[in-house]
């Protein structure tokens, strides 16, 4: 393993525990599936889904996944650095950066995810199928997509001040 994330230090969190059942031929078999989320309040957050026999397992299963899928964000203070929509299957979440003092304005698993994230002033809204693994990704994938001046004027071959003005 090339990122070994093990020693860092990372809040998890459980988003959704859920029981599915599959019927064989001998009856059903139940079993469980786990969405966590892990993030270090500093600009790195992953999710991952786990699935086992039991609940602890699962969720030992679910929060292995999620360190193995942390990504990078772009932070600007307490907030985000522009306005950006996160897709992922039939689910998109609009983040808005927001003032000191606003809070942090989301619902279902984005709020978690933007919290663990290291967020404190936002504004989202969650267009589409409100289903917590879908909206889960999609904060994901909005958050990965952030780009600060620096990142920017980096990519451009230009001066921040010339970004800026």
């Amino acid at each position: 393993m090339a990122k070994n994330l093990e020693n860092k230090e990372f809040k998890e969190k459980v988003l959704k525990i859920s029981r599915v059942s599959k019927t064989t031929t001998g009856g059903r078999s139940i079993s469980f599936s786990v969405l966590a989320a892990v993030g270090d309040e500093n600009g790195k957050v992953g999710i991952g889904l786990g699935k086992a026999n039991g609940v602890p397992d699962a969720i030992r299963k679910a929060i292995a996944s999620a360190k193995k899928n942390v990504v990078d964000v772009s932070l600007k203070g307490t907030t985000i650095p522009h306005e950006q929509i996160g897709k992922f299957g039939a689910t998109s979440v609009l983040l808005k950066p927001a003032h000191e003092g606003t809070g942090v304005i989301a619902g279902s698993a984005a709020r978690e995810v933007l919290e663990l994230v290291g967020v404190h002033n936002i504004l989202t809204k969650i267009r589409g199928s409100k289903n917590k693994l879908n909206v889960a990704r999609a904060t994901v994938e909005g958050l990965k997509e952030l780009r600060d001046a620096e990142q920017i004027a980096k990519l451009r071959g230009k001066e921040i001040k010339d970004i800026l003005s």
